[in-house]
């Protein structure tokens, strides 16, 4: 449930460990340990009624001080008409702080206030990207939540350069250069929950489109039990994982998750006991005891250049955030016929086209026979809402999907207040793991077609379609969400 806009300023509430909990016939305020009490005669008199006072441990306080101010209105179209058509962001202030308190902006200006609103915002939704988009008629900005984009509000375009000017600043970029695209980054704060944002700009005809990309500090890598992986699949991951060299792969298309697969295949092996060096682009959540390298294409800081400088530091498990040219892909094969673990990605739709993927950069169909582990392929689904989700009965259209004697019970999405009326929360993942076992192997080395190489890797194993089937057997997603991620998975293939 939204909290009601807070009528103590956040600042206040902050430094004195005062807080409004409720605002009823009393005033139900908590205190946090350690606070002066003296505080509570301003409260009191600001209020205007009596107070029910609620001693609160230090950590307990800053976790509700966060939700309760991160959960204020957006406010945008205040914000937004108090605007000056005509103001100048360049002199404003480039030595902004390292770090900036999102919630901490009462007195700030309008156009500030909107974009730490934008992002707030961005974060109480579970969006992963706020995209900033200017056209003629609007600057419109709209949020990606579980891999959909959904528009959050429409302002007016004359407020466009300032917001992207804004943008700009806070990620040291260069705000006079408006012809090529820049990236950068801003640190945020919103209470004591840490935010990292990723800010890309691309020239429009409309004008510079601003993609902020949000990561949360806090929220750390998930473990593989964490990941809902079936049982075969965690099981065929971990024992490659505890292979000594070979090459560990990991599928999809952008968005799927693989980075977070990898994160939390590289946190079971991150045991003290081994040198773990990784090279990525960008770096998205730090792991303490991992060695982890950014590139850096303009200064020649490239995967291929950092897998090469790496290999030199004594690593034991090396990953790679995606293997995407012939250099790259020979390097890692000779990293792991010379006893290293490597981890990587492949931008490919199934687990078996990463064999055709790095053929066609020219890796010799004997060395990907010798080196290649394991590969998994995945996608992300998005999760029915628990408190809304409607079973239905199966339809004909159905059968296509979940085969011609279904006869359970399906559901459909609803929508509520606690899914933001979209009828999903979250998302779940499907996977399909393919081991390379000495049947596979031959077929590799003798550079079988994909259609061999798939029948023999699936002989026993399920493939992604039988992995989505389960997830709508058990009520976790419905038959529509299936089809539009496979849809994309496929090139536009109704199948699932």
């Amino acid at each position: 449930m939204t909290a009601p806009p807070p009528p103590l300023p956040y600042g206040f509430a902050k430094q004195h460990g005062v807080l409004l909990l409720e605002l009823a016939g009393h005033a139900r305020v908590g205190l946090r340990e350690g606070a002066p009490p003296a505080a509570l005669i301003e409260v009191r008199r600001v209020l205007g009624r009596p107070l029910q006072v609620e001693s609160m441990a230090g950590s307990v306080f800053d976790r509700r001080l966060s939700e309760v101010y991160a959960d204020a209105d957006l406010g945008g179209s205040g914000q937004v008409d108090a605007l000056d058509p005509n103001g100048n962001l360049d002199a404003l202030v480039e030595d902004i702080p390292a770090t900036a308190d999102l919630l901490e902006s009462q007195d700030d200006a309008p156009v500030i206030r909107l974009i730490n609103g934008l992002i707030a915002e961005g974060v109480r939704l579970g969006a992963s990207d706020v995209h900033v988009e200017p056209f003629e008629a609007a600057l419109r900005v709209r949020f990606r939540v579980d891999g959909v984009m959904r528009e959050a509000v429409a302002l007016p375009a004359r407020i466009a350069p300032l917001v992207v000017s804004r943008i700009k600043v806070m990620a040291r970029l260069d705000i006079a250069e408006k012809r090529i695209p820049q990236d950068g980054r801003i640190s945020l704060s919103m209470g004591t929950r840490a935010l990292d944002v990723r800010v890309s700009t691309l020239p429009a005809r409309g004008g510079e489109r601003v993609v902020l990309r949000i990561l949360s500090k806090d929220t750390g890598t998930l473990t593989l039990d964490e990941l809902g992986m079936p049982g075969d699949v965690h099981d065929a991951l971990r024992a490659a994982l505890r292979q000594p060299n070979g090459i560990v792969l990991v599928t999809g298309p952008t968005g799927s998750g693989k980075t977070t697969t990898l994160y939390a295949g590289l946190a079971a092996l991150n045991d003290g006991a081994g040198n773990i060096l990784t090279v990525e682009d960008p770096v998205e959540y730090a792991i303490d005891g991992i060695g982890q390298t950014q590139v850096n294409a303009k200064v020649g800081m490239t995967f291929a250049a950092g897998l090469r400088a790496i290999l030199r530091q004594d690593p034991d498990v090396v990953m790679v955030g995606e293997i995407r040219d012939a250099e790259t892909a020979q390097i890692a094969v000779q990293a792991s016929l010379t006893g290293h673990l490597v981890l990587s990605t492949v931008h490919t739709n199934d687990a078996v086209g990463a064999i055709t993927r790095l053929r066609d950069m020219g890796v010799e169909p004997f060395l990907l026979a010798s080196t290649v582990r394991l590969i998994l392929a995945q996608r992300l689904l998005r999760r029915l809402c628990r408190n809304c989700r409607a079973p239905r009965d199966a339809e004909p259209g159905d059968a296509a999907v979940m085969g011609a004697g279904w006869t359970g019970i399906l559901h459909r999405a609803v929508g509520c207040a606690q899914c933001n009326h979209t009828g999903y929360a979250g998302r779940v993942g499907v996977y399909e793991a393919v081991t390379v076992d000495d049947r596979l192997r031959r077929l590799i080395g003798a550079n079988a077609d994909e259609e061999a190489l798939s029948t023999a890797a699936f002989e026993h194993a399920p493939r992604l379609d039988a992995a989505a089937r389960s997830r709508i057997a058990r009520g976790d997603t419905t038959v529509e969400e299936a089809l539009r991620v496979t849809r994309q998975a496929h090139g536009g293939h109704a199948e699932v």
